[in-house]
């Protein structure tokens, strides 16, 4: 007399590691997974779990999300600003999963929060250096020696200038009223 469970282990089928490989890899090629489960008898979750542990990188990677990250942004924007409703999003979007659409939007809160933490102590940051006031006598210095070194290089190029023009016979300043081209 047979038992439930031997009936069990009798429909469990074993599949050879080079049939999968095969089977894997006309996926991977286009080939429908509705037609291989017609063909051969394979449940969908099985294909499921070969795709998952042999695909190939390249397949993985193409898998991994088919909106990109600006797309993602512009469909939480859209919640956010009411224009669109998570169901409505997942439908046009054809995002298989609610849960993942509110992961999106956790992620986009908590990266606005840290933004809003970094500006702010940007601005700190800027308050506290308008508040110290630099000596004004420094300060004017400070101005003074820069506009020196501006007029040394101011004179070391009209001296380089006067050099080429008198070497090349050539006029390299402009005449006053000319036309600019």
């Amino acid at each position: 007399m047979s038992t439930n469970m031997d009936k069990k282990r009798r429909s469990h089928r074993c599949y050879d590691k080079n049939f999968i490989l095969e089977i894997v890899e006309s996926i991977e090629n286009g080939t429908l997974r509705s037609t291989i489960t017609k063909e051969h008898g394979i449940a969908r979750s099985v294909l499921a779990c070969w795709m998952r542990d042999y695909g190939s990188p390249a397949y993985h990677s193409s898998k991994q999300g088919h909106l990109s990250q600006q797309e993602k942004r512009s469909i939480v924007r859209a919640i956010q600003e009411g224009r669109m409703t998570i169901f409505e999003a997942r439908a046009a979007y054809r995002v298989n999963s609610t849960v993942t659409i509110t992961k999106w939007l956790k992620e986009s809160k908590r990266e606005n929060a840290e933004l809003v933490t970094s500006n702010l102590s940007l601005m700190d940051n800027k308050e506290q250096k308008k508040q110290q006031d630099p000596d004004p006598k420094k300060a004017l210095a400070e101005a003074l020696k820069k506009l020196e070194e501006a007029e040394l290089k101011v004179k070391a190029l009209n001296t380089l200038i006067d050099v080429a023009e008198e070497q090349f016979k050539i006029s390299i300043r402009k005449k006053a009223g000319a036309k600019q081209s």
